[in-house]
């Protein structure tokens, strides 16, 4: 049947049509935002979908583009997020924002660590960091008798595929700081923490010039994906 009204026809997948125990606002005051899916929390961002998909569905459309990752939506930008429809530069913002609140409280939580006893306390500062980055960058921690974190430095970025790491600058910002020992860091945009042959004979260099310096390398600490390669776990130091 023709609609001669002038008043548009209501798209019927619109969560205002949806039961309340399914609307993702009244889910999360109902019972808790635990209780909500990635899609559905992100829908709440959004705020509206278009006359195509409602919210969630549109969150689920973005979600499955960054293969249902939040490190990988984390990495998009305001012109990647404008590619989907019914995503203007508002929404965009929004989303992007959220997605560094989160990485901020991350980094907030990891730096409170008093001190840096194993491998996870490092990952947990580093990977806020440098995590979600689309490309590589190399930094160091530095650390005092006690393990605790005086300083973390950024020694050098790169590309997709990579980035050098000078050990001359690696010992000046450490002997500058008075670091007695330092933990080395980097990404691995690829998603796959393993170490390249480049990675392992980076670190031997530096396992080497710290013996000589009295500055030990006490561990080389690789993230990708929400995981991370220890080269100390591992007994490659």
């Amino acid at each position: 049947m023709k609609n001669n009204s002038q008043y548009p026809v209501l798209h019927q997948r619109s969560i205002k049509f949806w039961a309340d125990d399914d609307k993702p606002r009244e889910k999360l005051l109902s019972k808790s935002q635990k209780y909500l899916s990635d899609a559905e929390l992100l829908a709440i961002v959004i705020g509206s979908g278009s006359t195509e998909q409602s919210a969630v569905e549109l969150a689920r459309e973005i979600l499955l583009s960054a293969s249902n990752n939040l490190s990988e939506l984390a990495r998009m930008d305001v012109a990647e997020l404008l590619r989907f429809k019914g995503i203007g530069t508002a929404k965009a913002i929004n989303i992007v924002a959220v997605m560094e609140l989160g990485r901020r409280r991350r980094l907030a939580e990891g730096l409170m660590k008093q001190s840096i006893y194993a491998s996870k306390d490092a990952f947990e500062i580093i990977d806020p960091i440098i995590g979600d980055l689309p490309h590589e960058e190399f930094w160091v921690l530095l650390l005092n008798r006690a393990r605790r974190l005086l300083k973390s430095c950024c020694i050098s970025e790169g590309g997709v595929a990579g980035t050098v790491a000078d050990p001359k600058r690696i010992f000046k910002a450490a002997l500058e700081s008075s670091a007695t020992a330092i933990i080395l860091c980097h990404n691995h945009p690829s998603g796959n923490p393993s170490p390249s042959m480049s990675d392992k004979r980076i670190t031997q260099k530096c396992v080497e010039a710290g013996k000589f310096l009295d500055v030990p390398v006490i561990d080389h600490i690789i993230v990708a994906n929400n995981n991370y390669f220890s080269f100390a776990d591992e007994q490659l130091l």
